[in-house]
């Protein structure tokens, strides 16, 4: 079985990721291809599609946040994510039962006693009048009936788990600055959530795994499991087996992949790219040695932005006064400080609406 190094593999990750080059894709299509972008910063997708588009225009994000194309949901991970509209109601009720766990993982002693399809009743019939609702408003409304618990736990399970909600407008569009406010996610799309299938065959779980190897691969199992959060998907993985191929990495473990992904030669020059916080690129995998090192893990789980050179993380990047900066993880080439400098000033004049194209790379202003 073909062995594919890092190297291999992340320059595969970068071109599933549109981040080897910058892809034409209109901003839904982009969205849907790397099924969905983390998104509890709100800011933050915009700068990873700008990463991974030409001439990506932010109005045109947040048009689809507003038209009900896109929605921010809780999702893959229990976390945040900027999803379409198709597939956050294809792909809710496969999440259900994982967004629960998750959240008793948390809240178990608090929420222990607690009748969970009744809480879930509950809430919906408090949300069935329409009206937008933080956390803390609908888990007041239920309080009297479950005081135990408290309320952050009533609300952090109503609205990550047991409610499919969708957060509002203008939360999430570009440059508002706004609280959450949530709705039935069926309500604000006019369309039902998704149920699951009823003879057990999970095509959801099918499109996933392909929806993910399109976007991620080639990769492990545990990779998929670590992007989505799901543990139930060794039989889906095992359905599709016949039409994928296989690797193994450098640790002996089998990658399976779609057979006519691209999987670039190694030596492929890869740009300088400006990842925001959270970035999918780098969470979507268990093992993520094929774009950051290990001593570096932490700052993908620390909500770093990260710069990458030569196709791995070698740099993290901050925005102050208007300029973009840049401090090296090790030191740069000429060649890598100028073209570090050189995407620095394009992300500067982007987040200021070109009022500004200032970068400072580690101690030296350019």
């Amino acid at each position: 079985m073909t062995v594919l190094g890092n190297r291999a593999l992340g320059r595969a990750a970068l071109a599933r990721q549109l981040l080897l080059d910058r892809s034409v894709l209109p901003v839904l299509d982009a969205v849907a291809h790397l099924g969905g972008l983390q998104a509890q910063e709100p800011q933050e997708p915009f700068v990873g599609l700008w990463s991974r588009l030409t001439a990506f225009d932010p109005a045109a994000l947040s048009e689809l946040l507003s038209g009900r194309r896109v929605v921010r949901t809780h999702l893959m991970r229990r976390t945040v994510h900027l999803v379409t509209a198709d597939d956050a109601l294809a792909w809710r009720s496969r999440h259900d039962a994982m967004l629960r766990q998750r959240v008793l993982g948390t809240y178990r002693a608090e929420l222990a006693g607690v009748d969970l399809d009744e809480l879930a009743a509950a809430g919906r019939a408090v949300m069935a009048d329409g009206e937008p609702r933080s956390m803390s408003e609908l888990a007041r409304t239920v309080e009297g009936r479950w005081p135990a618990p408290g309320r952050r736990a009533l609300g952090e399970m109503l609205v990550a788990a047991l409610v499919p909600m969708a957060q509002l407008p203008p939360r999430g569009l570009w440059r508002r600055k706004a609280g959450v406010r949530n709705v039935p996610l069926a309500s604000w799309l006019g369309r039902e959530v998704a149920p699951p299938s009823p003879d057990g065959s999970d095509p959801v779980g099918r499109a996933l795994v392909r929806r993910y190897l399109a976007a991620f691969g080639p990769a492990a199992s545990a990779d998929l499991r670590a992007w989505c959060g799901l543990a139930g998907l060794p039989a889906a993985v095992a359905a599709l087996r016949p039409e994928l191929v296989a690797f193994r990495d450098e640790r002996g473990r089998e990658l399976l992949d779609l057979p006519d992904a691209p999987r670039p030669d190694p030596d492929t020059p890869a740009p300088v790219r400006f990842l925001p916080a959270f970035d999918n690129a780098i969470l979507g995998y268990q093992d993520r040695r094929r774009i950051i090192d290990d001593e570096h893990r932490g700052l993908s789980v620390a909500g770093a932005r990260v710069a990458l050179v030569d196709g791995r993380v070698a740099a993290t990047w901050t925005v102050e006064d208007g300029t973009v900066r840049v401090t090296p993880l090790r030191r740069f080439s000429r060649a890598e400080d100028d073209a570090v400098a050189e995407q620095g000033r394009a992300l500067a004049s982007f987040l200021s609406d070109g009022e500004s194209g200032r970068v400072r790379v580690a101690d030296r202003a350019r």
